[in-house]
């Protein structure tokens, strides 16, 4: 059964100078950059084609949320280990979907893969 959608968070906060600083960190170091969602989805700047109209593709709708945003929503997965999706169901509740270990070890394609796979 299909999750109602899916949830996809940053390990980067929300905000014009985080994401300055992120975006510098990224080319600067990408090697010590934290969050592997972000280095596979996004260019310097915006949002990679490739991802946004897979994304627009999917059977379910998707969100996106920054660490700091998902925290403050939902408090009781602070501890969880970011960057990560969850399926949320119909209840609101969330339940992993992919790990932050899957996620630093896909490319964009791999990462789309991952997706497919799970939604199966």
């Amino acid at each position: 059964m299909l999750p109602q959608r899916l949830l996809f968070v940053y390990n980067a906060d929300a905000g014009l100078l985080a994401g300055l600083k992120d975006t510098f960190h990224k080319i600067l170091s990408p090697a010590t950059y934290a969050c592997a969602l972000c280095a596979v989805t996004y260019g310097a700047t915006s949002m990679r084609p490739d991802w946004r109209e897979f994304i627009r593709s999917l059977p379910v709708p998707v969100d996106f949320l920054h660490r700091d945003e998902f925290i403050r929503a939902y408090p009781a997965w602070a501890k969880h280990r970011l960057p990560a999706a969850f399926a949320v169901d119909e209840t609101g509740a969330l339940k992993p979907f992919i790990k932050a270990e899957e996620m630093r070890t896909a490319d964009l394609n791999g990462l789309m893969e991952l997706v497919r796979q799970k939604l199966a």
